[in-house]
């Protein structure tokens, strides 16, 4: 038998996502960032080594009325992978941005609750008061966290000049309600999530949070994800 030549590399699929304006924010800065995303990684010269990106979208600020695109974006996702090669299927991240208007920094969130309170009513009218995101996960007080090493991703970005920050507390608002919904498909399907915070471009400016994206993908595409 002759030899079958080398395997071709294994690649990470990102899809990542953005809102639209909610409650006392008009211009999400997450929805310009998602939309411009793959045009400035292009500028660039493209993606880093082993990553691709799978898809860009920008969600409604919504909780349950916007769960069906959600629910549609998780399943081309893992679609997507299931029709790659058996041997070269490789990993996927479920990367989420949302906006902390009051914050001057950039979060990593390493949970989610399974609560929704949200504090004003969302895009679509919807205002819970302490009701599980999923009631057969079981109470408020249960929690999701992504299997990624976010103090290992935080520290790299440190070290690359950005001001970001572990966090243990996403909000009760529609960032959390995406972020419980992720972590729960992710665990399904054996693949990843990861939700960051990101300030409004008065905090910090639009050009230093596109690089801060960048350098997300490139510590990303360094791990040795399993």
């Amino acid at each position: 038998m002759g030899s079958e030549g080398p395997s071709p590399p294994v690649t990470t699929t990102v899809h990542v996502t953005g809102f639209k304006k909610f409650h006392g924010v008009a211009d999400n800065p997450t929805e310009r960032i998602v939309r411009n995303l793959q045009s400035f990684m292009d500028k660039r010269g493209g993606m880093p080594k082993g990553l691709v990106l799978g898809s860009c979208t920008v969600l409604d600020a919504a909780g349950q009325g916007a769960l069906a695109p959600l629910q549609d974006l998780f399943e081309s996702a893992v679609l997507g992978r299931e029709l790659g090669s058996s041997t070269n299927q490789g990993q996927v991240i479920l990367l989420h941005f949302g906006a902390n208007s009051g914050s001057h920094r950039f979060a990593l969130e390493n949970k989610a609750a399974n609560e929704a309170t949200f504090r004003c009513p969302d895009e679509l009218g919807w205002k819970p008061q302490r009701v599980p995101i999923v009631s057969s996960d079981g109470g408020i007080f249960c929690a999701r966290r992504t299997t990624l090493p976010v103090k290992e991703i935080s520290k790299s970005l440190q070290q690359m000049g950005y001001d970001v920050t572990p966090s243990d507390d996403a909000g009760r608002f529609v960032c959390n309600y995406v972020y419980y919904q992720s972590l729960r498909f992710a665990e399904k399907h054996g693949i990843k999530s990861l939700f960051v915070h990101f300030p409004l471009f008065f905090a910090i400016d639009e050009e230093v949070q596109m690089q801060f994206v960048a350098s997300l993908l490139e510590v990303l595409a360094s791990l040795n994800l399993q």
